[in-house]
């Protein structure tokens, strides 16, 4: 019997800024810090996988999944703040980030509110900066393949959803921000964004604005994937992801050989 995805991660919460935040952790080693998208904390294989390595704590962000609606966070910076206040209460003193979607604004926002104790950052389908709207989001938008396993996991009460959309789309703003884009051209970190081909949420079409505006980005694209790229393409996203956590601008370049990641 297959395991479904998250199995060996235990759950728990914390006190921090005022908030209790719940979050869920597997692994040893470096930490990883993963952000969810609008639709919540919900873990894949790509988060075992990870786990495999590293020390993998997943956050469900205030205002998400069961936790009370969330009207003190009025901008993302305020959302930021109060995460790495939540890391720091963990004692965690060096990591790097990975962020999905909504989360990869929160990740960009929250290395340029506290930047000394961050590595790297990794952007899995970003929203931090979009070329248009975002469409409804469904199944038929967020999988390649709606018919899998993965996109058919059980769906978000109706309630939360809304809950959970009303404060992505309030905290996420605009498509562009002007002001926010300027800060990020002096953010001195090594960034990977990767997007999927078949994503409509977020077309890769964007992607040039992340190379436009980070100094150190590194893009990839993955094929046969939709917006959800940790459930469509699990092992492929992880391959690219964990050599990039240990090698940083190197990681295009197998160890083992000269050639290229296709």
């Amino acid at each position: 019997m297959i395991e479904a995805p998250g199995a060996a991660f235990s759950d728990t919460e914390i006190e921090a800024d005022g908030f209790r935040i719940r979050y869920r952790e597997a692994g040893r080693g470096k930490s990883l810090i993963c952000l969810h998208g609008g639709g919540g904390l919900r873990l894949s294989r790509t988060h075992d996988i990870l786990a495999r390595d590293r020390r993998v704590i997943a956050f469900e962000a205030p205002g998400f999944g069961n936790s009370p609606v969330n009207h003190r966070s009025a901008t993302m910076d305020d959302l930021a703040a109060t995460m790495n206040v939540a890391i720091a209460a963990l004692g965690i003193e060096r990591y790097d980030l990975m962020g999905t979607s909504f989360g990869g604004k929160l990740a960009l926002s929250m290395a340029l509110d506290r930047r000394e104790p961050v590595d790297s950052v990794v952007l899995i389908s970003p929203a931090a900066i979009r070329i248009n709207p975002a469409p409804d989001i469904g199944p038929h938008t967020l999988h390649r393949h709606p018919e899998s396993p993965e996109a058919r996991r059980d769906p978000v009460p109706p309630e939360v959803h809304a809950k959970q959309r009303a404060l992505s789309t309030r905290l996420l703003g605009p498509a562009r921000d002007a002001e926010f884009e300027e800060r990020l051209t002096a953010l001195d970190l090594p960034v990977l964004v990767l997007f999927g081909t078949e994503d409509t949420i977020t077309p890769p079409e964007g992607a040039r604005l992340y190379r436009q505006v980070l100094p150190d980005c590194h893009l990839m694209l993955v094929y046969d994937a939709a917006h959800a790229i940790d459930a469509d393409r699990p092992e492929a996203l992880t391959e690219v992801v964990a050599d990039f956590l240990a090698r940083h601008g190197k990681f295009l370049v197998r160890q083992d050989s000269d050639l290229v990641y296709p």
